[in-house]
C-alpha cells in the first residue's frame, strides 16, 4: 500500500523496451540523432503547431530554465503561495536565473486567485526600482493540492500576465494526469489558453528519467540551447531520453498510465468518504488525495503497511484540521494495484 509518490513507481515495460530497443549501435549526440527529430515532430503533432522542444532531466530543472528564458534584472516570477517552485525546489529557480525572486500569490486549493494576482502585480510599479520587475507567472496544473484549473481559468491568468508583458509559464509536472481529468486537449490546455512555456513531466507517470521545455513560440526559445547548456542539462545521449518519449507518447500509451492513475485514486477518494475515520481535506480530481485522518488511525495505517507523507496544511486553513488529527497526502501511479487500494479502504472502513 505505497502512496508516498508517483515518484516511487517504477518504470512501463513498454518504455524499457524502447530504451533496449536504441541501446546499441550509433547515433547522433547532443539531440541531433533522427530520433530525437522524430520525438520533436510528434510533439508538434500532440500540440497541433509548431513547437520547440528541449529535453532536461528533471522538472525543476525545466521550471528552472524555463525562467531563465525569460529573466529580466530584478525579476520576480509570480506563483501560488504552495507552489513546487516556492515550497520544494530548494531556491533552484532562484539559483538558475542568477538571484530572481518568487513572489507567493494566494488562492483557494493550490490555484491562483486572479484578483490577488492584479493585485500582487499592482504592487510593482515601473517607476519604482527598489521592488524589481515581474517577468513571468507560473501557474501548476495540476496544482500542489491536487486541483485542477479550467481552460477558462487558466485563459483568465494568461490575459492578466500578457497585459503586463509576461510570460505565462505552466509547470506540468503531473500534465497527462490534468489532461485526462479535466477531458482538454493538450493544445486547449496550453497555447490556446494563452500558455507561453511548459515543463512538460513523464517521469511521474511511467517514464525512467524524460522531462521536456516546451516553447509555443519556437522565436522566442532561440536563446534555450545556451541556456540549457550552461544549466548542465545537455545530455550528450539525448536518444535515450527520446526513447523514452517515443514508446510514452506512441499509442497514447501517455494518457492511459494517467488515465489509471487517475482511477486508483478515485477508488481511494471512495474509501475516504466510507469511512468513519478519515475525511477528504478538500475535493481533487487527479491521482493526489488529502485525507484528514484521525492520528490513531494514520499509526493504524502505518504499522499494516500504508506508505503515505504527513503534509503541511494550507495556509489560511487553521481550522482544517481538529484535535487528534493529522493531513496526510495519498498518491497513485500508473502501477497502483486496485488491491492495494481495496485494502487501505479496508483498513479505515
Amino acid at each position: 500500500m505505497i502512496f508516498a509518490s508517483d515518484n516511487w513507481s517504477g518504470v512501463h515495460p513498454a518504455i524499457n523496451d524502447a530504451l533496449a530497443a536504441n541501446a546499441s549501435g550509433m547515433a547522433a549526440a547532443y539531440g541531433a540523432s533522427e530520433l530525437d527529430k522524430a520525438v520533436e515532430r510528434r510533439f508538434d503533432e500532440i500540440f497541433e503547431r509548431e513547437v520547440a522542444v528541449f529535453f532536461v532531466g528533471t522538472g525543476t530543472a525545466a521550471n528552472s530554465l524555463a525562467f531563465a528564458a525569460v529573466n529580466r534584472p530584478g525579476g520576480v516570477v509570480l506563483c501560488h503561495r504552495e507552489a513546487h517552485v516556492i515550497e520544494d525546489e530548494c531556491g533552484a529557480p532562484e539559483f538558475f536565473t542568477h538571484g530572481a525572486r518568487m513572489a507567493p500569490v494566494d488562492g483557494a486549493n493550490g490555484l491562483i486567485d486572479p484578483y490577488n494576482l492584479k493585485r500582487e502585480l499592482a504592487r510593482f510599479r515601473p517607476d519604482f526600482i527598489h521592488a524589481g520587475q515581474p517577468m513571468a507567472v507560473t501557474v501548476s496544473q495540476p496544482g500542489e493540492a491536487g486541483t485542477l484549473y479550467t481552460v477558462g481559468e487558466i485563459g483568465a491568468i494568461a490575459d492578466i500576465a500578457h497585459e503586463r508583458g509576461l510570460s505565462l509559464h505552466m509547470d506540468g509536472a503531473r500534465f497527462a494526469n490534468a489532461l485526462v481529468a479535466s477531458n482538454a486537449s493538450p493544445a486547449d490546455m496550453t497555447w490556446r489558453a494563452g500558455v507561453d512555456i511548459l515543463s512538460f513531466g513523464a517521469t511521474k507517470n511511467g517514464c525512467w528519467c524524460a522531462e521536456a521545455v516546451v516553447f509555443f513560440d519556437p522565436e522566442k526559445a532561440r536563446q534555450f540551447p545556451y541556456i540549457r547548456k550552461r544549466g548542465a542539462q545537455l545530455f550528450s545521449k539525448t536518444r535515450f531520453v527520446a526513447a523514452q518519449f517515443t514508446a510514452y507518447l506512441g499509442d497514447g500509451l501517455w494518457l492511459k498510465l494517467a488515465a489509471h492513475s487517475n482511477a486508483m485514486a478515485d477508488a481511494l477518494r471512495e474509501g475516504i468518504r466510507r469511512s468513519t475515520h478519515a475525511r477528504e481535506a478538500w475535493n481533487t480530481r487527479t491521482n493526489e488525495v488529502f485525507a484528514i485522518v484521525e492520528t490513531a488511525t494514520a499509526a493504524k495505517l502505518r504499522a499494516e503497511g500504508a506508505v503515505f507523507y504527513d503534509w503541511n496544511p494550507p495556509h489560511g486553513s487553521p481550522t482544517l484540521i481538529g484535535e487528534n488529527e493529522q493531513l496526510i497526502r495519498l498518491v497513485t501511479s500508473w502501477s497502483t494495484e486496485p488491491g492495494d487500494v481495496e485494502r487501505f479502504a479496508a483498513a479505515i472502513a
